[in-house]
């Protein structure tokens, strides 16, 4: 009962964040478009909310999690864990800052001088945000051991809240004091996140375990490598997909004025179903998996994963098959407004339509590298991740061409599914094919058409090709 109440929290939450972000991002579309002004922002916050996901949320939860839950002195190892990552976090805030243009110059390979300098200041303003989310992140793991899920998953909306009221009341000024706003914005809504974090913790009553992990001194030498030798592979591990995006970013900065925040916008579509799906559900399978290996259950921990599959494969199908056909609308639909116009959304609808591509490879590559994880394989799956990202990078080289800032997608769609074919591999195919059900299969081929008929015949009603 409790994994299912943890679940739906999971989903709630995502879904408030997904839904306020895209608040934000139209928002941002109407009132700044995309030019060269949302290109320099979306370059500067790319930096800390891509490190967000791969060292804050993503490889932490997974390290520290399982080293927590095996810690004998769990709050001398939880401080030190907690002390020694701040250091590096705040140390690397104060390279950027020292160092922000040539940090532009390393994430931004194509911005001319001129423009370096507009976001090298932004650059480093954005970068702090890390910082704050670090500290949320340690605070929300130790909330969610204490099977307390609410106040993380709905807190990372504050961050789009700041920024829609920033947007709101710069929307007067130029473009230039605009983005100024939005990055101060985006600290605001990082301390907030750490202040309600604060506020849980402390009506849990976890501040002795904090406090006397500072006062005791104990000896984990043993749980602090153990989470080192953790935590190192599974940071480029669960890194692949934000890896990919940064890459994206890096490469349209070489394309016309607009490029990266096509792809920005497109991406954000695209992970709104791949979070609300694929993260709800493995945020709470894998604890459930990983107690099942332990206590040498195998067969219980194969049953949940089996029936996670179908059910992310049905979901995660159809939101691809209407992702697609529909691209150019949904786009239209969140965006087109003030100064987002008809051709940009054409572009970013081109964009949607090669990143829905692999939203079902990268769901399903997400529960079955769960797998590795509970078997402590991390560096098994950094090694499959490393592979997935070697393939989109010569795709994109190869695609950007021909094909622009739809190129990029495309590569990305092309790691996705390499991705998956590895992780399988890893997992065992022997294994992969008894959870095939052919009743499933036509099942799903029977829905995926019919969602098909029914989303042609909506576009031929409303005249859907005529308008793009």
């Amino acid at each position: 009962m409790l994994r299912i109440k943890g679940f739906f929290t999971n989903s709630a939450g995502i879904l408030a964040s997904r839904i306020t972000g895209f608040a934000r991002d139209f928002t941002t579309a109407s009132i700044l478009g995309a030019n060269i002004y949302t290109d320099i922002f979306f370059v500067a916050f790319k930096l800390p909310n891509m490190l967000r996901h791969i060292f804050a949320e993503g490889a932490f939860s997974q390290a520290f999690m399982p080293g927590f839950a095996a810690a004998r002195f769990k709050g001398r190892f939880a401080m030190q864990v907690f002390l020694t990552l701040l250091a590096i976090i705040a140390l690397l805030s104060l390279v950027v800052t020292l160092f922000a243009e040539a940090t532009t110059a390393a994430i931004a390979w194509g911005f001319d001088a001129s423009t370096r300098e507009l976001a090298a200041p932004l650059v480093a303003i954005n970068f702090y945000y890390l910082n704050f989310i670090f500290v949320a992140t340690f605070l929300a793991a130790l909330l969610q051991y204490r099977k307390h899920f609410a106040v993380p998953v709905f807190s990372t909306s504050l961050l789009n809240l700041t920024m829609i009221a920033a947007l709101l009341l710069a929307r007067d000024r130029e473009a230039a004091e605009i983005v100024y706003a939005l990055s101060y914005a985006v600290l605001v809504g990082g301390a907030l996140q750490v202040l309600i974090h604060i506020m849980a913790v402390r009506r849990l009553r976890l501040w002795p375990l904090l406090i006397g992990g500072i006062k005791k001194k104990r000896d984990t030498r043993e749980d602090t490598d153990r989470f080192r030798k953790s935590f190192i592979p599974a940071m480029f591990g669960a890194s692949t997909i934000h890896i990919s995006a940064f890459v994206d970013t890096v490469l349209a900065s070489f394309l016309v004025a607009g490029s990266i925040s096509y792809l920005y916008y497109a991406n954000r579509i695209f992970q709104l179903p791949l979070a609300l799906f694929a993260i709800a559900v493995s945020m709470a399978l894998f604890p459930v998996i990983a107690r099942a290996i332990a206590q040498k259950e195998r067969a219980q921990a194969l049953a949940f994963l089996e029936r996670s599959f179908w059910l992310l494969l049905f979901l995660l199908s159809g939101a691809m098959v209407g992702g697609m056909m529909l691209s150019e609308g949904i786009i239209w639909l969140l965006f087109e407004r003030g100064a987002f116009e008809r051709a940009d959304t054409l572009v970013s609808g081109g964009v949607l339509f090669w990143y829905m591509v692999g939203l079902v490879p990268f769901g399903l590559a997400r529960i079955f590298s769960l797998w590795l994880y509970s078997h402590h394989q991390q560096a098994r799956a950094a090694k499959i991740a490393g592979w997935s990202l070697g393939v989109n990078v010569i795709f994109s080289l190869a695609l950007i061409g021909p094909m622009g800032a739809q190129g990029l997608a495309l590569a990305s769609s092309i790691g996705g599914v390499v991705l998956l074919v590895l992780s399988l591999n890893a997992f065992g195919w022997q294994q992969f094919w008894g959870m095939i059900r052919l009743k499933w299969l036509l099942l799903l081929a029977g829905v995926l058409v019919i969602e098909g008929a029914l989303i042609t015949l909506f576009k031929a009603a409303v005249g859907y090709d005529t308008l793009f």
